[in-house]
């Protein structure tokens, strides 16, 4: 069995990186039934990045009002 560090970075506006942690990754695998494709696993790590660049960005205080959410969906609902 080979073992590898895992290090996903996802770069984020111009000063933010989103970094996952190991543990993070394994205890979404972990979780995962005893037999599973590939793009479940991909498909959980994806889930996690975004969940991470979510977060980044609250904290960075880089996200919208439900005010100025509704008004740009009433524009692309048109």
């Amino acid at each position: 069995m080979r073992f590898f560090k895992l290090k996903i970075f996802v770069k984020f506006g111009h000063n933010i990186i989103t970094m996952l942690t190991k543990k993070k990754v394994l205890k979404s695998i972990k979780d995962l039934p005893e037999k599973f494709s590939i793009d479940e696993i991909i498909d959980r790590i994806i889930l996690l990045q975004k969940i991470e660049i979510g977060l980044e960005q609250s904290i960075a205080d880089k996200v919208h009002s439900t005010e100025t959410a509704k008004k740009k969906l009433k524009k692309w609902l048109k």
